[in-house]
């Protein structure tokens, strides 16, 4: 058997964590434990497991312990395990040789090779196929894998990371998440507070992100008095990336003086009144983000694929998670996605 080795010769003694910058700030106390926790493990070579909701800055403290290790000076790899289908998660962790299957019209580096000698980031662990699963343990336990079509056995040094917006616990009850992977992951756990229990952290981001805009744009607008009431009174659901786009779309709309109040309820009533307005140019169907609503006389098929696309829609796209709330197998859905695309098709040609 062929074994290929990989690894770091050397590697130098690892910074002093510089202070969080971009978009990862914080002075409340829940942030200032996370930044504490994040300077003790960024030198060793724990795994880590983030968790917390979506918005919250998991990638981002991601990048802050890779940048305090002694890999800063290699790879940072992140892949959404959710986001990728169950036949193809195996080719994209650990690559693939050419005409291992249809469509390898050449050989391909899995992220455990991009990130060899650095930090891969494994975001959304939790919508991971079992069998994968199974598979990830080993290599995280042996430090070596074969591509996919492959009989030469590869040897990496990767740190690995992982992320989820789930309870870990209640993924390993609920079968989504082996318990085994889970206390390998799970060295150093770190939780990412949500926004809306950050105190003044809101309007210290929001500060920052209006500055950012302020210097490409060669501006001087600013916040106004009931803006920053908003900003305390929102419960910022979408966490820290919904602030960032309120931020983006009130500067765009805004001359010197920027209100919030307006757009956040325009967002939150957006789905509702469009929804209404489309019910009979959408196939008798009308939805926001929680709810679907459906003519009567409406036929089986139109009703069916409207589900599916707003549980898809409500999910973000991951379709794991679609399969679940369906009561369907992933297999089961990806058929009537690929149904509808080819009904598309038809009608288009």
């Amino acid at each position: 058997m062929n074994t290929v080795s990989y690894g770091l010769s050397e590697r130098s003694a690892p910074p002093p964590l510089m202070p969080a910058v971009e978009s990862f700030l914080g002075s409340s106390a829940a942030m200032q434990e996370v930044f504490r926790l994040i300077e003790r493990v960024g030198p060793t070579e724990a795994s880590v497991l983030l968790t917390g909701e979506s918005g919250s800055g998991k990638e981002r403290a991601a990048q802050l312990i890779h940048e305090g290790s002694a890999r800063r000076d290699k790879p940072f790899v992140a892949i959404n395990c959710g986001a990728i289908p169950p036949g193809l998660i195996e080719a994209e962790l650990f690559g693939y040789e050419k005409g291992s299957f249809t469509g390898a019209v050449r050989a391909h580096a899995g992220v455990f090779e991009r990130a060899n000698g650095g930090t891969l980031l494994l975001d959304e662990v939790t919508e991971m196929p079992l069998e994968m699963q199974t598979r990830l343990l080993r290599v995280l336990e042996s430090r070596k894998f074969y591509r996919v079509g492959a009989s030469t056995e590869y040897t990496c040094d990767v740190r690995v990371i992982a992320a989820t917006n789930r309870c870990p616990l209640t993924a390993v009850q609920a079968g989504q998440l082996r318990e085994d992977l889970l206390y390998r992951l799970a060295v150093f756990p770190i939780d990412l507070p949500p926004l809306r229990s950050r105190g003044d952290d809101v309007e210290l981001l929001a500060n920052h992100f209006l500055s950012e805009l302020n210097a490409q744009a060669v501006t001087q607008k600013r916040l106004s008095a009931h803006a920053r009431m908003t900003l305390k009174q929102h419960s910022w659901p979408g966490n820290v990336r919904e602030l960032k786009n309120c931020i983006e779309r009130a500067f765009i709309l805004g001359d010197s003086v920027l209100e919030l109040a307006p757009l956040i309820q325009n967002a939150a009533r957006g789905a509702d009144s469009s929804a209404s307005g489309e019910l009979a140019a959408n196939n008798g169907y009308a939805r926001d983000r929680e709810r679907l609503d459906i003519r009567v006389g409406s036929r089986i098929y139109d009703m069916e694929r409207s589900l599916i696309e707003a549980t898809l829609d409500y999910f973000k796209g991951n379709k794991r998670r679609a399969a679940d709330a369906l009561g369907c197998s992933l297999k089961t859905l990806y058929n009537k996605l690929n149904g509808y695309s080819q009904s598309q098709e038809c009608a288009n040609s």
